[in-house]
């Protein structure tokens, strides 16, 4: 959580989406913004119920997810600071298509839709910034797509513990991660039953690759994960 106040057009002026915007539109956008303040397990909207603008966490964690036909719960996403949410949907003027859960402590803008849309009449390149943000994420959601068909849940398991690996060259020594979660809403996530994430994760600690404590992953042998098949 930030020690010190964090003002709605400072926070937006550093918004990928707004970074180039001029201060006066940035001002304009402001006074249509609103901070909220949500404790975890705060349910912010509901699938089904109407999008009016999208949002941006400024600290804490969010959950996107939906119930299944079976009644499961599939996790689509966990958001941290700096990451945005619920763009397309305002753009589709549709409904929500999940339920967006605070899964911490967690302090989010909501942007109008009002103030989006006279913006974009307004300057053309905020169009253009925009669908490189929409494009972004559509990119990034058939990566996932490709992870679930093509790759085994162990390989889904290890490309999640290695994706804050240093790029460039080879990392070699060891690497603690934390997961940012529960591990039923990591396995969800990587489209996994809990009790399958737990056996990979076990398979994994008894071939000397990684160790458990809790939340925390000590990855021991980064070479041999990198490459383990299972």
């Amino acid at each position: 959580m930030p020690s010190t106040p964090i003002t709605v057009r400072t926070f937006l002026a550093n918004v990928p989406l707004f970074r180039e915007l001029a201060d006066e539109e940035i001002g304009r956008i402001a006074e249509q913004t609103k901070s909220l303040h949500l404790d975890r397990s705060t349910v912010l909207f509901q699938r089904g119920q109407p999008c009016e603008g999208f949002y941006v966490v400024i600290y804490g964690q969010v959950k996107l997810s939906f119930i299944s036909k079976a009644g499961d719960e599939k996790v689509v996403d966990l958001l941290g600071p700096g990451q945005s949410f619920g763009e397309a949907v305002m753009f589709a003027e549709k409904p929500h298509v999940v339920t967006a859960q605070a899964l911490a402590d967690s302090m989010l803008l909501y942007v109008s839709k009002a103030a989006v849309f006279d913006e974009l009449e307004r300057d053309p390149r905020f169009a253009r910034r925009m669908i490189a943000g929409l494009s972004q994420r559509l990119h990034y959601l058939m990566e996932d797509m490709e992870g679930y068909s093509m790759h085994s849940g162990i390989q889904r398991v290890i490309g999640f513990l290695l994706r804050d690996e240093t790029q460039g060259a080879a990392r070699e020594s060891a690497l603690e991660v934390t997961l940012p979660a529960a591990k039923g809403v990591i396995a969800s996530r990587l489209n996994l039953t809990q009790e399958h994430f737990s056996r990979i994760l076990h398979e994994l600690v008894a071939k000397g690759m990684i160790e458990v404590r809790g939340r925390t992953i000590a990855i021991r042998d980064m070479q041999k994960l990198r490459t383990y098949e299972s």
